[in-house]
């Protein structure tokens, strides 16, 4: 009697390529997470330490309205304050008498608004060192999401069920969940704040 043996290649072949793939991937978020991790950095502590501190003498405030279409067929409106007049730099290093910033509110002519200096054309409202630590912390918490699952899908391809991995997987779990309440606790600051 004569047995025929199949060919198991193809099986292994195809698992290793989605283990590869899912390698490529977890690099990738890798990449991702500390691109976040550094915008974090860049877009709150750093943005706020290194801006110039003044107020901005209000002349005129002013709405924009930008329509949006989306999937259905009305359309979104969205309107964004903007409030124009002069910047004076508290240590008195800057004036700007054609300053512009986003503004919370529609103010009258001769409001003095607390602003920052972020570069030579941009103006940002200055909301403290509390929320641009909050800012940070919340593209750091993204970036540990990220960098978790990046962590994970690294070492084992996404597809690897071993006993070896669930270790990891706990780990890289407990990670996300961390980067998951801290980003929700982060963005309630900075909606408070």
């Amino acid at each position: 009697m004569t047995q025929v043996h199949g060919n198991t290649a193809p099986n292994t072949a195809a698992a290793g390529d989605r283990t590869g793939l899912g390698r490529l991937i977890g690099a990738g978020l890798i990449l991702v997470g500390v691109v976040l991790l550094s915008l974090g950095a860049y877009l709150g502590p750093v943005r706020y330490a290194t801006s110039t501190p003044g107020k901005l003498t209000v002349d005129n405030c002013t709405v924009e309205y930008k329509y949006r279409s989306s999937s259905s067929s009305s359309r979104k409106k969205t309107k964004t304050r903007w409030c124009y007049g002069t910047f004076t730099a508290d240590n008195g290093s800057a004036k700007d008498l054609n300053a512009e910033l986003k503004s919370d509110a529609l103010y009258q002519r001769g409001h003095v608004i607390e602003a920052r200096k972020v570069s030579d054309t941009s103006y940002q409202l200055d909301h403290g060192w509390t929320y641009a630590i909050a800012v940070g912390c919340a593209w750091g918490f993204g970036a540990l999401i990220a960098l978790a699952s990046g962590l994970f899908g690294a070492v084992t391809g996404f597809v690897s069920a071993q006993a070896s991995h669930q270790g990891l997987f706990r780990a890289c779990f407990a990670m996300v969940a961390v980067g998951v309440i801290g980003l929700v606790i982060s963005l309630l600051v900075v909606f408070f704040t």
